[in-house]
């Protein structure tokens, strides 16, 4: 599924439930699945890591509408590689 089509899913299934929960409430439920998927990271569970990366995914993808923020044109700053030094692979110092 590409981006743009999984973000028009998720408005068309969620939407109306994201705008009435307004952006702080959506926010909050990412916020509890990043937590969730550093939970199946730490438990090292791959089946528990992708059911909770999808439920991230689709969160950040909730806000990113209820904010009306197209997130293939915010992906398309990564088309080219590293968006600091501009190649691929990244060749910044590691942090």
């Amino acid at each position: 599924m590409e981006l743009a089509d999984f973000q028009a899913r998720i408005e068309a299934t969620f939407g109306e439930r994201d705008r009435a929960r307004v952006v702080d409430g959506t926010f909050r439920w990412w916020v509890e699945e990043v937590g969730e998927v550093a939970k199946a990271l730490r438990r090292h569970d791959r089946a528990e890591l992708e059911h909770e990366l999808g439920d991230a995914l689709a969160w950040l993808v909730s806000v990113a509408g209820t904010v009306g923020v197209d997130l293939e044109r915010a992906a398309a700053r990564f088309a080219d590689g590293c968006p600091r030094c501009g190649r691929s692979p990244c060749a910044c110092p590691l942090a």
